[in-house]
């Protein structure tokens, strides 16, 4: 699942298609004037059908003849793919979809981490442990902005997978990484989120103590840690929701 390369006109267009599709400004089922995009977007016809071919790999649009190209069925999305996951988490508030997809996210980690965790123990080398030693570090600097503990809590996890030595769980990460990246910029920006360093401490020190069972716990209970944070963020969507709507009511 190698990600989409950004680059060029080709790259953005990929990127504006593909966010409207997510964010639902485009719908499902909904046929693309092709004439239409191509004059707002100002590019050719020729670099439009081709950032559309993009798409159709990953299961978004699709092309029949007397429908023309349409969106097809968000079930028929591939969402395990790392660009579809960064395309959904890509816009500036947090959507329905979002959180639904972030929840999605949370259990499967708590199928596959506890599980890669455990081999991580059993496997791990002398190179693992630095590598999780400096996701760690970096994760307690003080001072630090929320994009640099960001980048430290995903550099941990990579790094946990990289451990497992087992390929496909190392591509794994790919598929995590832009959903716990969203998660991530949320919670750390949060005033009153818990402090991730002892959880991750914990399991580093079951991983280098050769000890799965340990390890295991010890990410469960760094994934109820998580699964609190984005409980914390559902009620903090609500209330503002809720506001929203008490505001608006007053001014009718």
């Amino acid at each position: 699942m190698t990600p989409y390369a950004r680059r060029g006109v080709h790259g953005q267009t990929v990127e504006v298609l593909a966010r409207r599709i997510l964010g639902g400004e485009i719908a499902e089922g909904a046929t693309l004037d092709l004439v239409a995009l191509q004059s707002e977007l100002d590019v050719s016809l020729t670099a439009l059908r081709e950032s559309l071919k993009v798409l159709a790999a990953k299961g978004m649009v699709d092309a029949r003849q007397r429908r023309g190209t349409f969106v097809r069925p968000r079930a028929e999305w591939n969402l395990l793919d790392a660009d579809v996951l960064r395309w959904q988490f890509a816009g500036a508030s947090t959507t329905e979809s979002d959180r639904a997809l972030l929840h999605n996210l949370a259990e499967v980690r708590a199928i596959i981490e506890p599980a890669a965790v455990r081999l991580a123990a059993l496997r791990r080398t002398d190179a693992d442990l630095v590598a999780l030693d400096g996701a760690l570090d970096a994760m307690g600097e003080e001072g630090g902005d929320a994009a640099h503990a960001v980048e430290a809590d995903l550099a941990f996890h990579r790094a946990l997978l990289a451990a497992t030595h087992n390929e496909l769980l190392e591509r794994m990460e790919m598929v995590i990484e832009s959903g716990l990246a969203h998660r991530d910029r949320i919670v750390h920006s949060a005033p009153h989120s818990e402090d991730p360093v002892p959880a991750h401490r914990a399991v580093l020190d079951a991983v280098r103590e050769r000890d799965p069972q340990a390890a295991e716990a010890a990410m469960r209970a760094l994934l109820d840690q998580a699964g609190r944070d984005l409980d914390r963020l559902d009620d903090a969507v609500d209330s503002a929701a809720d506001s929203e709507e008490t505001e608006g009511s007053r001014s009718q």
